[in-house]
């Protein structure tokens, strides 16, 4: 396959992980980070574009979706886990959540007062915009040209445009270092990078380009990784650039706008220094290009795993199927989705992670399901509590145990129990089969 067509893939790639998120937290830890930015940005980077581009790599290597490395654990469990992987980041919270940043920013600023409060723009607003998604992932063959070659020049644009303005004529100087930056800001960025949750979008966005070089007629397993490492580096090599960019919009705001509480404040606020009544205008049509190849790319991985899973239904169907679910969930509303996917992905988060990295090592120790097994287990109960306790469900005599975990309070203390449960599968292993 020709390096063109390579890096085609590697936008398209690019664009299915820029979703409005994306766009909204750097400019708010550029805020925050103020003359710390440079550690700040090491530290995100890190773990909002080096995992993710690891987690590529992982598909692209074991050959397959995250289903075929979650059942080296137990066929089983890699069907439920994975099913529960692409609910959450699909139907229930992601693809919905696309429509309703995409509402919240792109359109509500440009309303009447006199329906800006009323339900049914949102209803109006969603049917729009996943029948858009449901037009442009029906043929998953064409997400390359639509996406790699339509949408995300265009949303290169819109940021470059804030972006170089901010460069030629910042707002003003970088402002001092905020709270928990002006001491740490490197680990404190490094955990915020975590929370991207842009690790799970890289489990269900690979298999969508292993599809997409598949339509390229790229079959063999040496060319598919080939492409994959190419393609995962395009897409890293964006994210670093937006995220860069974006920051350094939101470390040079403050002495204009203030500090703010969000990053749709501090984007919308800079765009209309940076370009008057046109700024706003360009804020929407970056939010609503990059969250609509996110909804499209959510929908179309979602559809391929539920027809391998249920070939009963075509899928088309299942294109229809979650882009219709998805619209009437995104209407309960962006805060409402927010509060209920937080303790879901807070739980099952960790467990990608360490499923992704164990994937590169398990042949050392003959993929016994035994080492997957143990460090999942110490992965779940750690993450589980943080979940609930990001429900609002504080069991206090588990969380005093817990607090004593190192990295605990930064939502990661699930780490050090995880390598335990692996190590000690190891030195189990030797009593069980082999299965390689």
């Amino acid at each position: 396959m020709s390096i063109q067509k390579n890096f085609v893939i590697g936008l398209m790639l690019f664009a299915l992980f820029l979703g409005a998120g994306n766009i909204i937290f750097p400019p708010l830890l550029g805020q925050m980070a103020g003359d710390e930015l440079f550690i700040a940005m090491i530290g995100f980077l890190i773990t909002g574009v080096g995992l993710p581009l690891i987690a590529v790599l992982a598909i692209a290597n074991a050959g397959g979706g995250l289903e075929t490395i979650a059942s080296r654990v137990n066929p089983y469990f890699g069907v439920i886990f994975t099913m529960i992987v692409y609910m959450a980041i699909g139907p229930f919270f992601g693809i919905p959540r696309t429509a309703t940043v995409s509402y919240e920013i792109g359109v509500v600023p440009f309303l009447p007062d006199s329906i800006s409060g009323s339900n049914w723009p949102l209803a109006l607003f969603t049917i729009v915009f996943f029948t858009i998604t449901v037009a442009l992932a029906l043929n998953p063959a064409k997400l390359v040209d639509r996406i790699g070659k339509v949408l995300t020049p265009v949303l290169f644009l819109v940021i470059g445009a804030l972006a170089v303005k901010s460069i030629v004529s910042p707002m003003g100087d970088i402002g001092q270092a905020q709270g928990d930056f002006a001491t740490n800001a490197f680990f404190r960025s490094f955990v915020e990078g975590y929370l991207t949750m842009d690790v799970i979008a890289a489990l269900v966005f690979g298999i969508v380009v292993i599809n997409a070089l598949k339509a390229e007629g790229v079959t063999e397993s040496r060319a598919v990784m080939k492409a994959m490492v190419f393609a995962g580096v395009v897409a890293a090599t964006g994210l670093a650039l937006v995220y860069i960019s974006l920051g350094y919009i939101g470390a040079t705001s403050v002495d204009v706008i203030g500090i703010q509480d969000n990053g749709g404040a501090v984007l919308a606020l800079a765009s209309t220094v940076l370009y008057g009544p046109y700024g706003t205008m360009i804020l929407a049509m970056t939010i609503i290009f990059a969250c609509l190849t996110t909804s499209i790319g959510l929908v179309s991985a979602c559809a391929q795993y539920f027809e391998h899973v249920f070939p009963r239904n075509s899928y088309k169907t299942y294109v229809f199927i979650f882009a219709g679910f998805s619209a009437i969930i995104a209407n309960v509303g962006l805060t409402q989705l927010i509060s209920i996917s937080i303790p879901v992905l807070l739980t099952i988060y960790p467990l990608a992670i360490v499923l992704m990295l164990m994937s590169f090592i398990d042949k050392s120790f003959g993929r016994k399901p035994i080492v997957y097994i143990l460090a999942l287990l110490a992965t779940a109960f750690v993450s589980i509590f943080d979940g609930l306790k990001g429900a609002g469900i504080d069991i206090k005599p588990v969380n005093d145990v817990l607090a004593h975990l190192p990295l605990y309070e930064q939502q990661i203390g699930w780490l050090v129990p995880a390598i335990v449960g692996a190590l000690i599968g190891v030195v189990l292993s030797p009593l069980f089969k082999k299965r390689i």
